[in-house]
């Protein structure tokens, strides 16, 4: 499917330029700060991550957080007292984006919301002249995604994505090591998100619908997403693991460090081909995204292998929540956001990185410029990473249950994948799951044109490039 075709089957597509049905321009005198001037910055969902944001900009880097944007009252509230108190001035609080984005005064917006309102509040901003920091996954879907790059060239707005791991000087030092060929061509980048779900956090153990608190504007909440009941369990934080509204682990956490494999490999599109398995293990409950989880990326001269563990599990080459990127002469292990360590085949230690950064002082930096080269983290760097994550999750959408004791080589010749799922299964094995009992969902193999970013002769695959959305929160298909 072209770019184009599936950019087009959005539907209920908004005309260019419109927010709510009406047509909305950026101002022609919109100020987007010069390089001494106060920066107006407004946050736009300051529940958890969010808070971040707010301690990031409140009274540093010559910026004030002037507004508050948030669907639930409570969370503004906290949020307000937190950026007073670095800041010495109050934010104004607004609901509703829509009636924020009227705002001229304000020259940046920095978002924070679930993943189905990252793209069209960053659209909406940028349509209406505001330079855009956004979470990861910048994109609920991959058409999404590209669609953001299009409107910040189209409009010549900085946008960064909000993968802080690019600002850490240990990192770029680890990278540029891996990329200058000293320990030999990268063979396999490996991604980790060993991170236990099996708590309050992960669980979704009670969907029973209720009124949604006086505080939510739910309605606003639910934004792109389909109708459906509110329960406790969407808001504010399990949503991760429903696929109207999250990614499951591989997008929330695990974007970091799929971010992090690409970039090692130095690969500026898709890869040629796509394949995921996995499931929810361990614990039954109302959860949809797989908490267990392999990814395979074939990128021709070199792999990319990604893994999630949500139950507990043991370190591989001491990375947890990390990578490993393995080269001809010896591998490199990223165990944190700010460290890596080089080894040779043998285990000798080669080089050390460290070093802490700040990523919104570098999106700062770039809004004054007025030069995206200069961001850490460009939107499209987001869109390429958030992508792989999206094209793993619809082939392991598109999969069927197999039993793990079925001998299959589901992996074909590929040894490093075939080891992979190994251990996937001795992990299983030691958290007690009888495999002799227990199917996993095996993926289907897509195969993508990089440069249309779409499938090769796959209806279905392609259907879920984009979505439906709600009427009045469209995400627009054009620039």
């Amino acid at each position: 499917m072209q770019r184009r075709e599936f950019l087009k089957a959005s539907a209920g597509t908004l005309a260019a330029g419109a927010i709510g049905g009406v047509a909305y321009a950026a101002p022609q005198n919109q100020n987007n700060g010069g390089a001494n001037e106060r920066l107006n910055i407004a946050c736009i969902g300051v529940n958890g991550q969010g808070m971040g944001h707010v301690r990031g900009y409140a009274g540093r880097l010559n910026c004030v957080v002037s507004h508050i944007c948030d669907v639930d009252t409570r969370a503004a509230g906290r949020a307000v007292a937190a950026a007073q108190k670095q800041q010495n001035s109050e934010p104004r609080v607004v609901q509703d984006i829509r009636r924020l984005l009227d705002d001229k005064s304000i020259h940046a917006v920095s978002i924070a919301t679930p993943n189905h309102w990252h793209a069209l509040a960053t659209i909406w901003a940028i349509q209406a002249g505001k330079d855009v920091y956004v979470e990861k996954p910048v994109s609920h879907n991959v058409s999404e995604g590209r669609r953001m790059v299009e409107f910040a060239r189209r409009h010549n707005k900085i946008v960064q994505t909000g993968t802080q791991i690019r600002s850490q000087p240990g990192i770029r030092e680890a990278i540029e090591f891996i990329r200058s060929g000293k320990i030999g061509k990268v063979q396999i980048a490996r991604g980790l998100c060993y991170k236990r779900r099996d708590n309050a956090m992960g669980r979704v153990d009670n969907v029973n619908a209720a009124n949604a608190p006086k505080d939510l504007d739910f309605n606003l909440w639910l934004g792109p997403a389909p109708q459906r009941a509110y329960h406790e369990n969407l808001v504010h934080y399990r949503w991760h693991w429903y696929w109207d509204f999250g990614n499951g682990d591989l997008g929330n956490q695990g974007i970091h460090q799929m971010d992090v494999a690409r970039w090692a490999l130095g690969k500026n599109e898709l890869a040629r081909s796509a394949i995921s398995l996995g499931g929810r293990f361990g614990y039954v409950d109302r959860g949809e995204t797989p908490n267990t989880q392999i990814c395979v990326f074939d990128y021709g001269d070199a792999e990319l292998i990604f893994e999630v563990r949500g139950l507990a599990t043991k370190e591989y080459r001491g990375a947890g929540v990390g990578n490993v990127i393995h080269c001809a002469d010896g591998y490199v292990v990223f165990p944190s956001y700010t460290s890596a360590i080089a080894y040779s085949n043998d285990g000798q230690v080669l080089r050390r990185f460290n070093g802490n950064g700040n990523h919104f002082e570098n999106f700062i930096l770039a809004v004054r410029s007025r030069r995206r080269e200069d961001l850490h983290a460009d939107i499209e760097e987001g869109h390429l990473s958030s992508a792989l994550c999206h094209l793993a999750n619809i082939s392991y959408r598109l999969g069927r249950p197999t039993p793990f004791n079925q001998q299959t080589k589901t992996f074909g010749d590929d040894r490093a994948a075939a080891e992979t799922l190994e251990r996937m299964s001795d992990h299983l094995r030691e958290c007690m799951l009888p495999l002799d009992k227990t199917n996993y969902m095996l993926g289907r193999r897509l195969t993508i044109d990089p440069k249309t970013e779409g499938f090769v002769n796959d209806a279905d695959a392609s259907r879920q490039l984009t979505r439906e959305y709600r009427k009045g929160f469209e995400v627009p298909a054009r620039v």
